[in-house]
């Protein structure tokens, strides 16, 4: 079985279906209804996993603050940098503004209410929701520079290139507004253990959802699927895992690949995190820190999709990490989890990788210049 991406280390490194359905959607911003751092250390990942659990966050031994199991992913030289993939029918990296579409499903969720364009849900006990919806929302601002980092990254150069040129197409910024573009409570059934292809079939619906019916609308859009409280998508309960992303047109996916007719769909299966407590990093950087966990895997898989929405044909280093892999989980010391302030609030987040860090040499970064 090929190797997975979500490695990281544990030794220092330099740097290291008819239903009733409720819809909300948010257009342009508005709710309208449907430094360099370098990393001290890090823990491990899984290698023991499957290959379609793209940048497989892994879980943490809450009484150690380690990772629960992984490959090594090595110091931090340009041979251990990321490379290009080459892309996969053509996507590398997302080269518009990213667009997140977040889908709540299952009818657990409960009954919705909207604050200040913001959907609150009365079965999220722990406030996931509007936390993970208030952090894309904040992606773009003028205080965000953690974007940034991604933006180095682009397509359209030769495979195993490890540096962009400025007529390259990089990454998007996400830019005003932020990266929210629609939200959405999807209250059919939820398969309590859903397979990596029901996830994939659930992120094809919601694309037909919001009118994404062509290859050029997903063009740049992710979408992630979140699951309510007592569920166990792809069994992450124990898997080892907190989340992980693909697309659907991975031939690996748990059940098989799914079928779309609108062009490839990214998506990120993403459980309720909270369950998980410390294990899917409550308490990572803020105590008590509940929420920490919501925006620190969120973000590492949003990041990873934006680097390499079609997996693996972005950009990936010589054990297929992806650039939140590389930097998941340290604690203290450069490179470590901190919170950002956004314009919606203030939220954790973990660095992630850098190729021109550390003097090329690479490192794990939280802020960066936007590179258009």
């Amino acid at each position: 079985m090929p190797r997975i991406s979500g490695a990281i280390s544990s030794r220092p490194v330099k740097a290291t279906v008819v239903a009733a359905v409720s819809s909300f959607a948010l257009v342009g911003g508005v709710f309208a209804g449907a430094g360099l751092a370098q990393a001290q250390t890090a823990p491990e990942a899984s290698a023991a996993s499957h290959a379609y659990r793209h940048g497989a966050v892994p879980k943490l031994d809450p009484s150690t603050g380690r990772a629960v199991t992984a490959p090594d992913a090595g110091t931090a030289t340009n041979a251990n940098n990321l490379s290009y993939g080459g892309a996969i029918d053509g996507i590398g990296v997302t080269t518009g503004a990213p667009r997140v579409y977040v889908i709540y499903w299952g009818s657990q969720w409960g009954k919705a209410t909207t604050t200040n364009g913001v959907v609150h849900l009365s079965g999220d006990k722990s406030g996931m929701a509007p936390d993970q919806q208030s952090f894309f929302k904040g992606l773009g601002s003028s205080t965000d520079k953690w974007s940034g980092v991604m933006t180095q990254y682009c397509q359209g150069i030769a495979t195993g290139a490890q540096s962009c040129p400025s007529t390259a197409a990089h990454v998007g910024y996400p830019g005003t507004g932020g990266a929210l573009a629609g939200v959405w409570e999807d209250t059919s059934a939820v398969p309590s253990a859903a397979s990596g292809h029901q996830i994939a079939e659930e992120a094809i619906k919601a694309a037909a959802h919001f009118g994404n019916t062509t290859a050029a609308k997903n063009r740049n859009v992710q979408y992630v699927i979140t699951f309510p409280s007592g569920t166990d998508p792809d069994n992450y309960q124990t898997q080892g895992f907190c989340a992980w992303h693909d697309y659907n047109g991975d031939t690996t996916l748990s059940g098989g690949a799914a079928t779309s007719p609108y062009g490839d769909i990214a998506f990120t299966n993403m459980p309720y995190l909270p369950d998980a407590g410390a294990s899917c990093g409550a308490g990572f950087v803020n105590k008590p820190g509940l929420l920490d966990g919501i925006t620190i895997v969120g973000g590492h898989e949003y990041a990873e999709t934006i680097t390499d929405q079609n997996p693996a044909g972005g950009w990936t280093d010589a054990q297929g990490n992806e650039d939140g892999d590389k930097c998941a989980w340290i604690s203290s010391g450069t490179g470590a989890s901190q919170n950002i302030t956004l314009s919606t609030g203030k939220f954790a987040v973990q660095s992630t990788w850098g190729n021109d860090g550390n003097g090329g040499a690479g490192a794990c970064e939280v802020s960066h210049a936007f590179v258009k």
